[in-house]
């Protein structure tokens, strides 16, 4: 199997962005996106998905952090539609279900070429810290426009807004995964009745 990688950079008046990825890694994060919190939830991903990442991001976050979010979730899509490649012999589908303390959360992802997103998540208050929760949402819509895939999101249960976004992101990393697996039985057969995603 070809190395599945891609370095992606983006740049607008209000953003540039640099993303690397490689499916295949290990968990290792390098992030530097000028908002803490978000670092630590993109290394979520990258630990529960086993995905190497490397995010730099210099945004106008004097104004506000919503263009440098979207931007960052609009950058990995892409990265993700080049490293995935033709998606032949991958799995497809993939779900996770992650609890952290009273918290669940439910992510099935699709990669089905068709971007779409289903959001059922509430916060308890506005931000977490200095984060807007609402840019959580603006993350994910980025991501599946960009990176071609159908997935649905579910808060379950919670009453701590911080565990509440951690179980959404490490349940997005492990459904990623399971995802992007190469299914052995599939071969370097396309994983749809069409031919193509």
């Amino acid at each position: 199997m070809p190395a599945r990688t891609a370095s992606v950079s983006r740049q607008t008046k209000e953003t540039t962005i640099r993303v690397e990825i490689n499916l295949d890694g290990t968990g290792v994060a390098q992030l530097a996106t000028g908002l803490p919190f978000l670092d630590h939830m993109l290394d979520q991903v990258a630990r529960h998905g086993l995905i190497d990442l490397t995010v730099q991001a210099n945004g106008d976050l004097h104004i506000d952090a919503h263009h440098t979010v979207e931007d960052i979730g609009i950058t990995l899509g892409q990265a993700f539609d080049q490293a995935i490649g033709d998606k032949k012999g991958v799995t497809r589908y993939g779900h996770a279900y992650v609890p952290l303390d009273e918290a669940l959360s439910r992510v099935v992802i699709d990669l089905s070429g068709r971007p779409g997103l289903e959001w059922f998540v509430e916060f308890p208050r506005a931000r977490i810290g200095d984060f807007d929760v609402d840019l959580f949402r603006e993350f994910f819509q980025g991501f599946i426009n960009h990176a071609k895939a159908t997935m649905h999101i579910d808060a379950l249960r919670g009453r701590n807004a911080h565990h509440i976004a951690e179980t959404v992101f490490k349940a997005f990393g492990r459904a990623l995964r399971v995802a992007c697996t190469p299914d052995p039985r599939m071969g370097d057969v396309m994983p749809s009745t069409k031919g193509s995603l």
